[in-house]
């Protein structure tokens, strides 16, 4: 039973606009009521505002009080904002059943991504020594995606955003994961007009597929790695 639901690949599920604490709420709760047979998801939304930060989350990386909400998560890293505008894909699978680790998935998620932007005519690339996907314009470096996950029961829940068409404004009173003067870019900005729920349906057949495509290569669970963001 659990070979089939792996085989099966993921279920995705189009959440619309939700808020962040309740949808986190219910990762942890999927995730602790799984059993061996369960199948993986994807779960697609945006967030109404709100900043995240990880358990080594940081205060003194949220510059001013904007009236933004902060929460403390349960991941790895620093602080991100999500807000209406940013596709949030979650990952909701099992790393043991599919025989694979973080390192496999971070690069299976990053891998999409790119795939992903460069159908759109947007030339993307990840960094091993900080997660998530990156861009260059006007010869300056910035961040397009942030990427991180939480293990339990050696499955993971969190996942990836992707600033598709939003107010960047918010990123301006925080370090984005950490990191003072990280630029931050978003699809609208590459000239790439598409909405959230158009972009999380082309997105997530591509996550599905690169995770698949880890599994079958046989690589076995590569050791865990801390990621700096994630959503």
């Amino acid at each position: 039973m659990a070979d089939e639901a792996a085989s099966a690949g993921p279920l995705i599920r189009a959440l619309g606009c939700t808020a962040y604490l309740p949808t986190w709420r219910a990762m942890q709760a999927f995730t602790d009521a799984r059993a061996a047979g369960t199948p993986d998801e994807i779960w697609l939304t945006e967030h109404l505002p709100v900043y995240t930060l990880g358990l080594a989350g940081r205060r003194e990386h949220l510059l001013r009080d904007n009236g933004i909400p902060a929460i403390k998560v349960d991941r790895g890293g620093q602080i991100t904002y999500h807000g209406p505008g940013q596709l949030v894909a979650y990952l909701l699978f099992d790393l043991r059943r599919l025989q694979l680790g973080v390192r496999d998935m971070v690069r299976a998620i990053e891998g999409a991504v790119v795939e992903w932007l460069d159908s759109r005519g947007v030339s993307a690339y990840g960094k091993p020594a900080a997660p998530g996907v990156y861009v260059r314009r006007g010869g300056v470096e910035a961040k397009i995606a942030a990427l991180g996950l939480k293990v339990r029961r050696g499955c993971t829940y969190h996942g990836v955003s992707v600033n598709v068409a939003m107010d960047l404004a918010p990123f301006a009173d925080i370090d984005p994961c950490g990191y003072p003067g990280l630029a931050v870019t978003q699809l609208a900005d590459c000239g790439v007009t598409t909405t959230v729920a158009a972009a999380g349906a082309e997105l997530a057949p591509l996550l599905a597929a690169r995770v698949a495509r880890r599994r079958s290569a046989g690589t076995g669970p590569s050791p865990a790695v801390a990621t700096k963001d994630s959503p």
